[in-house]
């Protein structure tokens, strides 16, 4: 289906109209710069970002008779590749004046049409088949793997507004195939008859396809010499991903892929004419360069599983011994390069193996020693195994879209499991030949399973193709097309192949010295990477405001519900005997009474079969099936005691030991769609499923559920590998059409996380024996995990009031006795993620068969249910009001554009208007604006003593009094008045800050000597307070100092608490020193009432020579003091935090390391900031 382009020139207007539907552009010059302070950027330093309003109609809606009809210039890729520079000389008799511009885009669309790009529009080219097989549909926009996108820049301004358009109109537009994904690489299918084909045991009159896609990674692209090694985000240059794919048509289709890159680690290489200038140089050092290559392989073990290297970088050459002895020692200290031992197997994530192509090719075999490789790889290429599906029938589906794959449904019977990462130095020559024989060494291994050989002419086209693969990439990447291609299309070397690579080695060397920089620079503009580029901003002014008044009105069209949902896991331990136990005590507990019976109940096992090393690389449902039983005779035979709704078997899945088992209630049914299960090994590199997880999804009503299962790796010490198995898990499984775990609503994970208890087994026992389960979670490797954040971020576990649940000795409440002593450990966990969840109960049941202990969860959820009719009556109520609302859509005048509209309503009720150019809700009508906050008083003013930023922490007060007013001086005079020391009449107690001080008194006695501090604090409950106070703040009355007759070294460097100077004021009053051979008193005077009369509060004497000890329990904070009981009962306030009603005591304060008191507490009262 072809689009139709329309241009408007004035104002500027561009349609790209389909069949039924078209998008409308209007452009509008905008000063925004993204990423940029518009009011500090200088003048051309930065392009204004290019914006349009964008609009998604049909074609009926629209009057197009104005617009003119464009047609596509489409470039003739045979023509010269680079135009001549601007100062070049002009031929005889030119005119340079006369000299016209050049389309500023000629050389991007000049690449674009070289043939090294493919895009579609109703298939997916970005993923390979195994990834694709998950999906829904054969082309989903919200799928593409970013990584091989190469138009990402392009289309991502229409995936954003895409995605704020409704579901009904992201069909239409979807279905309009205005979208494409484009990757650059290689595509090439050619026909295999039926009498060359390898599968003759397999009958079929039409031919068959033989298909070779490369990939080149978009996120370092870039030309030989300017993009070389690593970037600190793991992506290294000349990262392609290349897949071999043989279709039958039975319908069995096969595919194996590999993967090529550049050497990860930060290195560069100059330009030269001769080949000895062309100097490597490391450009960081190991330390630096590790978390990159940890990154960079992380990712591809993520993605394909083991990854096995295959380095054939010479051992000879200078600057290639050099980057292969640091490739190494990288690999050594990679985290995936570790042996994990399960029994008699080990498993490793990171391989690597040296072949020295140039040495291994120098002898009288020549290219054909090549194949010598395979002695290095044959086992581990057997393991990798290959993907294999096969065709199902189907149900046909109504929707043109899903009709291709909806009638043949593909069924996986083999996937693979691992890659090979080949490099050489520029990953083009050598190694397209070894990836040649990678690509046929995986078919063979395919032929052979099926005891099937293929003919001469098969492999005659299979390394055709693989040579026209090499070419297509190396003219990528270096100018030219590959070297050595000759013997990869004949399996020999001529001497016409020779002279043909001498050519290219010379052409390479012009284009990588004068033409490179210019195809950078290309590139680069098409990824959207130049420094002073920046993406054409869309908005939907319309849209935008519908969306957002929909989600202030959710509640018209929405309404909740709660359910309950039971989650358990047991690991059984192999024990197949415990099916004929009694479960009601884990599955039908005695429920807490907000727990009412559970909607949905998710029964998650690990370990139902035992897991040796042959059982491990295969599943049997037959156990399954019998748990499955288990658990529905035993919930229903609870239901049916008590007359409640019996419960049905949703769906189950199963991986190896790991088996997920959900039951709904009969009734819930009709509100549960979209259900799907899905798997992940992480055993031996994702090779085995003794580790791994097993996941149900489903749509209760409008919410997304997410249930997991999962068994993860054991060991005390190999924390990091479970964290690892849990990010390959959230990361690496999904659902159809892409979904991960993380995009549902409800995440619920259960199962044996293995997590265990960072102590030593005696210590453990120990606090077991006494109950002390707060020390052990302390020590939690999963608690820890989680607070660090490597492990289930954003995910939540209740407080756990059981015991250790793991290891028992079977039948018993015992722990492991045997010779390994096992410590007792939390491994049974279950966590939750999601605003919708509240859990209710967290607990263990005791069951003995096994040598751990069932744990069980319940929930309570609310669940979303959406009126779809009424929201879209309602969206379609608001958009054509919103269209009503906005005069002239398609107008663009300059004193008010589309761009205005956008946030015409509040984002929140009680809010203004979005402001814009045209607009600003704190002014009045274009008026300036005016304050109409009053002073307080008359003779009052703001105080310019305040921060000019309003949110500063100040101290200082909003208003102050004028100078020169009557009030001012009667306030300095009673501040500059000396103190009358008031009369000692004892302690008091001193109430907390939110109080009112008690009238109350007491004599206070102090055995020995008597020291005393009398002071006359004035308290102000912070609730009564106001922020914008009426009157002048009052400063705060002075700590008081410890005199140093109480301090032991009082002069000493570590003696933090001071003696005052003799001469000291404080906040403008005098201390006077009445200091005795016996007694020291420091008097202070009393802060001025809030009232200005300057009244006194009764003061607080404090005996120095106790040590206080505060209770935050009570109203008041009383003062202990050890020996005889005393009449007197002092309190004192500690300098404190007040959050609520809790109170925190700085406890520095109170630290006695020397004396009886080492500080005195301040009396300051707390006053409101």
């Amino acid at each position: 289906m072809s689009l139709r382009i329309l241009l408007q020139e004035s104002p500027r207007i561009i349609v790209l109209a389909s069949e039924h539907h078209a998008l409308i552009f209007r452009y509008g010059q905008s000063d925004l710069v993204l990423g940029s302070d518009r009011s500090s950027r200088k003048p051309n330093s930065q392009a204004p970002t290019a914006k349009c309003t964008v609009e998604f109609a049909a074609l009926r809606s629209l009057d197009l008779d104005d617009y003119d009809s464009q047609t596509h210039d489409g470039i003739d890729p045979d023509v010269a590749q680079y135009a001549a520079p601007d100062d070049a000389a002009y031929g005889h008799g030119h005119d340079p004046r006369e000299n016209t511009m050049d389309h500023p885009c000629l050389e991007l669309k000049k690449m674009l049409s070289g043939g090294t790009f493919y895009f579609s529009v109703d298939f997916d080219l970005t993923n390979r088949l195994q990834d694709r097989l998950s999906e829904g549909s054969a082309f989903d926009i919200d799928s593409l793997d970013e990584d091989f996108l190469w138009n990402g820049y392009m289309i991502n301004p229409l995936i954003m507004f895409r995605s704020k358009l409704s579901k009904d109109e992201k069909a239409i537009l979807d279905d309009s195939r205005m979208l494409t994904s484009a990757i650059r690489g290689f595509v090439l299918t050619v026909t295999i008859s039926a009498a060359a084909s390898p599968l003759r045991g397999l009958k079929s009159n039409f031919p068959s396809t033989l298909t070779v896609l490369s990939r080149l990674s978009c996120r370092r692209a870039g030309t030989r010499f300017n993009s070389r090694g690593i970037d600190d985000d793991g992506n290294v240059a000349n990262f392609v991903e290349s897949e071999t794919v043989f279709w039958h048509p039975s319908g069995l289709c096969f595919s194996y892929a590999q993967v090529r890159g550049s050497v990860p680690i930060f290195w560069e290489q100059a330009t030269g004419l001769l080949p000895n200038q062309q100097k490597i140089q490391i450009t960081r050092s190991p330390e630096a360069t590790q978390p990159a290559f940890d990154k960079h392989f992380e990712n591809l073990e993520m993605n394909y599983g083991t990854v096995h290297i295959l380095n054939l970088m010479s051992a000879t050459k200078l600057g290639e011994v050099e980057l292969t002895a640091r490739y190494q020692q990288h690999v050594q200290r990679s985290p995936l390069n570790q042996t994990i031992g399960m029994r008699d197997i080990g498993e490793q994530r990171l391989i690597q193996s040296q072949f020295d192509f140039h040495a291994e090719t120098k002898g009288p075999g020549g290219y054909e020693a090549a194949s010598m490789v395979r002695r290095l790889i044959q086992d581990r290429a057997d393991s990798f195994a290959y993907l294999l599906c096969d065709r199902v029938d189907g149900p046909r589906s109504a929707s043109r879209r899903s009709e291709q794959i909806s009638g043949e449904q593909s069924t996986v019977i083999l996937q693979q499991q691992g890659v090979f990462r080949v490099n050489c130095l520029d990953c083009l020559d050598r190694t397209n030949l070894i990836q040649t024989i990678l690509s046929q060494m995986a078919i063979e291994l395919f032929l052979n399973h099926r005891s099937e050989r293929a003919t001469a002419d098969f492999w005659m086209r299979h390394s055709s193709i693989w040579a026209d693969n090499g070419d297509a990439l190396s003219k990528i990447y270096a100018g030219t097309g590959a070297l050595k291609s000759s013997f990869t299309r004949h399996g020999k070397m001529s001497l016409a192949g020779a002279f043909a690579d001498a050519r290219k080695s010379a052409t390479r060397m012009y284009i990588n010295n004068f033409a490179d920089k210019g195809r950078q620079n290309t590139i680069d503009m098409l990824l959207g990477r130049l420094v002073e580029q920046h993406p054409v901003y869309l908005y939907d002014p319309v849209n935008d405001a519908v969306n957002s008044e929909l989600h202030e009105r959710a509640h018209e069209f929405s309404t909740s519900e709660k359910i309950h949902i039971w989650a358990g896991t047991f690991n059984l331990n192999g024990r197949g005997a415990g099916v004929k136990e009694n479960l009601s005590a884990w599955l039908c507990p005695q429920l807490n009474s907000q727990a009412k019976q559970p909607e949905i109940l998710a029964v998650g096992f690990q370990e139902i079969v035992e897991l040796s090393p042959q059982q491990i690389m295969s599943t049997d449902p037959s156990r399954r099936q019998i748990w499955e039983e288990a658990v529905r005779m035993t919930i229903n035979k609870k239901t049916k005691d008590s007359e409640e709704e019996e419960y049905v078997l949703l769906r189950s899945g199963q991986l190896v030991g790991a088996a997920l088992i959900i039951f709904v209630k009969a009734s819930s049914l009709k509100k549960i769609k979209n259900v799907e299960g899905s798997v992940k090994k992480t055993g031996m590199s994702g090779m085995a499923g003794n580790k791994g997880a097993v996941a149900i999804r489903m749509d209760y009503a409008d919410t997304r559920i997410c249930l997991v299962t999962a068994h993860l790796a054991a060991g005390f010490a190999n924390y990091e590998e479970r964290n690892r198995d849990y990010r390959t898990i959230s990361h690496g499984l999904r659902f159809q059409r892409n979904r991960s775990i993380d995009d549902h609503d409800t995440v619920i994970w259960l199962g044996d996380f293995n997590y265990r208890i960072g102590l030593g087994d005696d210590k453990v026992r120990r606090l077991i024996q006494a109950g002390d389960l707060g020390t052990l979670y302390q020590n939690d490797q999963l608690n820890l995990q989680m607070i660090a954040g490597h492990v289930f971020p954003f995910y939540s576990e209740s407080q756990i009031t059981f015991l250790p649940t793991y290891k028992y000795n079977n039948g018993t409440d015992e722990y492991d006795t045997s010779e390994k002593a096992r410590i007792p450990a939390w491994c049974d966990r279950i966590v939750r993620k999601g605003s919708n969840l509240k859990q209710i109960e967290y607990a263990t049941a005791p069951l003995r068969f096994s040598d751990h202990r069932p744990v069980y969860a319940t929930f309570q959820c609310t669940i979303n249910n959406v009126d779809e009719q009424r929201k879209e009556e309602l969206s379609r109520l608001l958009y054509d009001r919103r269209v009503k609302d906005i005069a002239d859509p398609t107008a663009n005048d300059d004193e008010k554009t589309d761009e205005d509209h956008a946030g015409y309503v509040s984002v929140a009720v009680g809010l203004p208007p979005a402001s814009s150019d045209c607009r600003k809700w704190w002014l009045d009508n274009g008026l300036p604006a005016r304050s109409q906050v009053q002073p307080p008083r008359s003779n009052m003013m703001l105080n310019p003593g305040r921060p000019a930023n309003p949110f500063t922490p100040t101290n200082e007060p909003d208003w102050v009094m004028v100078p020169g007013s009557k009030e001012l001086e009667r306030t300095e005079r009673r501040i500059s008045a000396p103190p009358t020391p008031p009369s000692r009449r004892g302690t008091r107690r001193v109430p907390l800050p939110d109080t009112s001080p008690p009238d109350s008194s007491s004599n206070a006695q102090a055995s020995g000597t008597s020291q005393d501090v009398s002071i006359s604090p004035t308290f102000t409950n912070p609730s009564r307070s106001s922020t914008a106070s009426s009157i002048t703040r009052k400063p705060a009355p002075p700590v008081p100092k410890k005199p140093p007759l109480l301090s032991t070294s009082s002069t000493g460097p570590d003696n933090r608490h001071r003696p005052p100077p003799k001469d000291s004021t404080m906040n403008g009053h005098r201390a006077p020193d009445h200091r005795t051979n016996t007694q020291v008193n420091t008097i202070f005077p009393p802060p001025p009432g809030r009232g200005g009369t300057g009244a006194t509060a009764p003061e607080a004497v404090l005996p120095l020579n106790v040590t206080p000890k505060f209770s935050t329990g009570a109203r008041y904070l009383t003062q202990q003091r050890p020996g005889p009981p005393s009449t007197s009962n002092s309190p004192i306030p500690p300098v404190s935090r007040r959050i609520g009603n809790d109170v925190t005591v700085r406890r520095d304060l109170l630290d006695d390391v020397d004396e009886g008191a080492k500080a005195i507490p301040s009396l300051q009262p707390q006053r409101p900031t």
